[in-house]
């Protein structure tokens, strides 16, 4: 028979009770206590190249996926996910501009696994893959969508810059006035006079609507066809054509930047081609640009919060205007937004377009906040030339790992193979390229370093392409970061970069392949 508690005893039991409870709550801990993995943020990246779209998340997280057509979709089951307003955070991130995603449906498909629909406007070629903490990012599950249908870069860096060629003397005289004259930098390309289609001429920059666009497309093909065609034949009497180039007045001084002029270019450069008619019409020199990080990578970060990524992006667009705008020349972007290309692809693209240079375009950042400068790098066969360079590359070919590179894709590591052969002779010509950059970088601002630098870097391994990396000054210093967020600033090193890199050219002329303007 039990004894009869008075109520102290029972508050006293039952005190004890919540109390132990409340322990072992707090020992389990909130991990314990949630459903499944923490998603701690989500975000999309939209580009006409691919969409990225990613979640992170506090432990790694599992998913199956499938595609469904009439009409296209992708639908992504996610193990270890509970519904959440974080989740439910992206539908609202899918822009109208994207060129994949038209929208984004979220559910919980069972207990413990959330369900993705993603609608799509085109059919997709999808990668979902997963990747491990680095830097400030924990685990993150990714999905990008590339196209099914990819178009030819060639044709289309064809057709932009038929669209995009002076064609006017007027526009010629005014690109060469910005620039000093006949005798500036780019004045080789203007020896010739470069013809431009009246059809191609004539159509404007705006673009129809897609109604009309498809007669758009039919009308640059013809005046193309008729230009290209044009080219093909030989003027009367002339059978041969020698690539040269007529040197500058002022290059018998040569630059203060330390590009002695050269004198003899005859052994590599000079091309003599007998009864070819193609040879002897003024091709399209094509400059790769490549700004620097992008997307899930931001860079360098300044200390007012100002990112690597959006200012080399706003200088090579500025840069790609201004060699636009020189006739017979084209540039081609390896990114134009804010997305993240691996590096490998950079090469890829430039290599698809069979660029004449590649120009990579970051800006610097170091421990100590003193350090400014601007530098320029190219590759090395035997090591870095000092333990900063080395450095840098460290640093720079650390960007796939932070920008998120599918490791199971075969294209990227074949291609890393591949360009891990680059040669004697690109090195060479990228030292060229680079000393002429740097000198007339030399007179906008201070340098770093007063010669070319050179590691390993890993974009900059194209075999047959002279190629470049420039860092335009130290984002880590407050002065210098004042000055690369400045839009006056940027304009001057897209001009002090295109300078560099018309005089290479005048030295170096480009050599004679089959790509007629």
């Amino acid at each position: 028979m039990s004894t009869p508690q008075n109520p102290h005893q029972r508050q006293r039991r039952q005190l004890l009770k919540h109390t132990l409870g409340g322990t072992l709550i707090l020992a389990l801990g909130p991990k314990e206590l949630a459903w499944g993995a923490q998603l701690l943020a989500v975000r999309v990246w939209p580009a006409n190249d691919y969409t990225r779209v990613t979640l992170e998340s506090d432990t790694a997280l599992n998913a199956t996926f499938f595609a469904v057509d009439k009409p296209n979709r992708l639908v992504i089951d996610i193990e270890g996910l509970e519904l959440s307003p974080a989740l439910r955070e992206l539908v609202r991130k899918i822009r109208s501009d994207d060129p994949y995603i038209a929208g984004v449906r979220v559910g919980q498909n069972r207990p413990n696994v959330a369900r993705l629909v993603l609608d799509l406007k085109q059919a997709t070629k999808p990668q979902v893959f997963g990747l491990p903490p680095v830097a400030a990012y924990q685990h993150r599950l990714v999905f990008d969508l590339y196209p099914s249908l990819v178009s030819d870069p060639k044709l289309a860096l064809q057709s932009s810059a038929a669209l995009t060629e002076p064609s006017t003397s007027a526009s010629q005289a005014a690109a060469a006035a910005s620039h000093g004259g006949s005798g500036s930098p780019g004045a080789f390309m203007s020896a010739i006079p470069v013809p431009v289609n009246k059809a191609v001429a004539a159509i404007k920059p705006a673009l129809p609507s897609s109604s009309s666009s498809e007669q758009a497309a039919e009308a640059m093909n013809d005046a193309l066809g008729d230009f290209i065609g044009a080219l093909k034949r030989p003027a009367p009497g002339n059978d041969k054509a020698v690539a040269k180039t007529t040197p500058r007045p002022s290059d018998k001084g040569g630059d203060k930047g330390g590009d002695k002029p050269t004198t003899d270019r005859e052994d590599d450069r000079t091309t003599v081609a007998e009864g070819n008619p193609r040879a002897s019409a003024q091709r399209l020199v094509i400059v790769a640009l490549d700004a620097g990080h992008g997307g899930e990578d931001p860079g360098a970060i300044g200390p007012s919060g100002l990112y690597e990524k959006d200012v080399v992006l706003a200088v090579a667009h500025k840069l790609k205007a201004r060699i636009n705008a020189m006739p017979g020349m084209h540039a081609m972007l390896t990114r134009e937004s804010d997305y993240f290309v691996p590096l490998h692809e950079r090469v890829n693209k430039a290599r698809r377009v069979e660029a004449d240079l590649f120009v990579s375009i970051h800006a610097d950042a170091f421990m100590n906040p003193e350090a400014r400068g601007a530098s320029v790098f190219a590759l090395s066969e035997t090591g870095a030339t000092s333990a900063a360079a080395r450095w840098m590359a460290k640093k720079e070919n650390a960007s796939d790992l932070i920008g998120g590179v599918n490791v199971k894709v075969k294209d990227a590591s074949v291609m890393r193979a591949m360009l891990d052969m680059s040669t004697t002779a690109q090195i060479k010509d990228s030292l060229k390229l680079g000393t002429a950059v740097l000198g007339h970088l030399g007179k906008i601002g201070r340098l770093h370093k007063g010669r070319v630098e050179q590691a390993g870097f890993a974009v900059l391994k194209a075999p047959d392409i002279p190629s470049i990396l420039v860092e335009t000054g130290f984002i880590s210093n407050p002065e210098e970061e004042s000055k690369l967020k400045d839009d006056g600033y940027q304009g001057q090193l897209a001009d002090a970069l295109l300078s560099g890199i018309q005089r290479y050219f005048e030295k170096n002329p480009p050599l004679a392949r089959n790509r007629a303007l």
